[in-house]
């Protein structure tokens, strides 16, 4: 039997960005919330003079424990499914922040045509450009780039985002809070090059701090010391805005939050007497192994994609979809990126051992709509990123493709590489697919006994026609900046791999609309058959974009508050 605790007004399911900026809203206005974080706590003070690649990013200290919550993989439906045992194509985070405590800090805004790109498409080049595929799963997202800038805004001055204004961007309520952070020799290589081909890069905006900052909640945020020690680590200097040294500050100091740590959700208990309603979470606490009853008078799942999705379905609230049919919408709409690119290699050395994680420039000229696509067999596109993140021993072994694997020529190039190859990468869009999907494995459970997570994904041809094109331009760049050799990534890159790293830029699975036909939530993230139940996160997306998505996630996070706080005091589903 469950214990039973206090009621509280809100249950966050997760301690990291979309858990914490509601948790701060909502704590400012008086409700009472709490954060179930199925990891540990850990601060600052855990991250001081810690620079162990091997610890952090080759035995992820930060990330989700494989052992006893994975998921499993196939490429097709006839495909048995097995279980990844050790996470290596994305990067689930779990503890205080979540993944928002290891990711890089660029902070991207999604594009007009990412909101409206069913509509745009077909205004612009008529309904035959969608496949039968694409049209059956391609939509819009019920929800305006109009409508979501002041949320953007709203984000970037709470993390403190450093940037310039984009030529090509959509128009801006306010500018950066933050100037751009440092252009390096490098940078100013690739910014020539890029203008020189008549493109416009732009210093990549960045919730790496280019000065001290201080955010509308008070809280403080320190001048980036370029360690090089991002992507895959904690900030030892305050220097990233990640949700411990923001939001969850900011919630905790109202009095009105509490997080509960090593708590793994289990279930959404949806009422008896009222199957519209919700009326709390069960967990185990997972140092005693106890199952408790947490009441609330609303629920948000603000967790990774996987888990929204998985404790929608194993709570049976919302209709799984079914690729045969084409019927039901939880699972459906999941979506990766690609991230393939040129390397170039070079007689001079650079300082790449020195960085930040969103230290770099980045161009819009090939992503959304900014490029005509009347003769190109794909939509859409993706930015085109030069970074200078900082280079390590263990991960950042660059050899040219024709190099031994062993022995001294290998040695050899992998010395003289070191600081002497630069890298032009695409950051790509991926859309819907009928057979991309998650749904719950026959099979397999996890250490509390729920099914894990089944995700059936592959790349289609559109994949790999829109890589081969990003690749080239990536290629052109690489040529201008003067690499002596150039090693350019196959866009065919054949079926998915699940074991190599490629982003953690993951989306779906809970898609959004102003249809419950064809959505799980509304514009608000509000649950249709739930009304006091939210759901936040890049699950909520109906197709990737070109650009990180943290931006976007933290928006839509900052409205669902709103909407949470509007429902709390009137009781009543929201209407756009």
């Amino acid at each position: 039997m469950a214990k039973e605790l206090e009621k509280v007004d809100v249950v966050t399911i997760g301690a990291g960005w979309t858990g914490g900026i509601v948790s701060a809203e909502t704590t400012k206005e008086g409700l009472k919330v709490k954060s179930l974080e199925r990891g540990p706590y850990r601060d600052t003070n855990d991250y001081q003079h810690v620079h162990d690649e091997l610890k952090y990013a080759v035995r992820y200290e930060l990330m989700q424990d494989a052992s006893k919550e994975t998921l499993t993989f196939r490429n097709k439906r006839d495909e048995r499914a097995l279980p990844i045992r050790r996470f290596g194509s994305f990067l689930p985070g779990q503890g205080r922040g979540g993944a928002g405590t290891h990711w890089n800090g660029q902070t991207d805004r999604y594009m007009k045509y990412d909101f409206e790109i069913k509509s745009m498409t077909e205004d612009k080049y008529g309904k035959d450009k969608l496949s039968e595929d694409d049209g059956f799963m391609y939509r819009d997202w019920g929800i305006t780039f109009d409508d979501m800038e002041p949320y953007y805004d709203t984000f970037e001055k709470t993390a403190g985002v450093s940037g310039e204004e984009n030529p090509l961007g959509e128009k801006r309520s306010s500018p950066y809070p933050n100037p751009p952070m440092v252009k390096t020799k490098t940078l100013k290589m690739f910014e020539d090059a890029a203008k020189e081909l008549e493109l416009h890069p732009i210093m990549m905006p960045s919730s790496n701090m280019s000065q001290n900052y201080v955010n509308p909640d008070g809280e403080t945020l320190n001048q980036c010391q370029y360690c090089a020690f991002c992507e895959r680590f904690a900030c030892e200097y305050d220097a990233k805005a990640t949700p411990d040294v923001t939001v969850l500050k900011t919630a905790e100091r109202t009095g009105n939050h509490e997080i509960r740590y090593n708590s793994n959700v289990t279930e959404i208990v949806t009422d008896k007497d009222d199957k519209k309603k919700v009326i709390g979470v069960k967990f185990i606490d997972t140092e005693t192994h106890e199952e408790y009853f947490q009441p609330a008078d609303i629920v948000v799942l603000s967790s990774f994609v996987f888990s929204n999705y998985k404790l929608l379905a194993v709570s049976d609230i919302g209709k799984q979809y079914d690729p045969e049919t084409g019927k039901g919408t939880l699972g459906s709409h999941y979506c990766y990126q690609t991230g393939l690119g040129a390397t170039g290699f070079f007689d001079d050395q650079f300082n790449t051992f020195m960085g930040a994680g969103a230290l770099g420039m980045i161009l819009d000229d090939f992503n959304g709509d900014n490029f005509e696509h009347e003769d190109l067999d794909f939509i859409h596109g993706g930015s085109i990123h030069f970074t200078q993140t900082g280079s390590r021993p263990i991960l950042t072994n660059v050899v040219k493709e024709d190099t031994p694997s062993w022995g001294k020529d290998f040695k050899d190039e992998s010395v003289n590489n070191f600081t002497r190859t630069l890298e032009v990468y695409t950051m790509a869009h991926t859309g819907p697919h009928r057979d991309n999907y998650l749904s719950l494995d026959p099979t397999y459970k996890d250490a509390y006994g729920n099914p894990q997570v089944r995700l059936t994904y592959n790349w289609t041809e559109k994949d790999n026609a829109r890589n081969k094109y990003l690749v080239k331009q990536c290629e052109e760049i690489l040529k201008k900046m003067g690499a002596k050799h150039i090693d350019v990534e196959d866009g065919d890159i054949g079926d998915y791999d699940i074991v190599p790293y490629q982003s953690t830029n993951l989306a779906g699975g809970t898609p959004m609309g102003d249809d419950p036909k064809n959505s799980v939530v509304n514009t608000w993230l509000q649950h249709w058959d739930r009304d006091n139940l939210f759901v936040v996160g890049s699950s909520a997306f109906v197709h990737n974009s070109g650009n990180n998505p943290t931006g976007t996630v933290c928006a839509l996070a900052y409205r669902c508050a709103e909407g949470v706080i509007n429902y709390h005091k009137d009781n009543k589903r929201l209407e756009k």
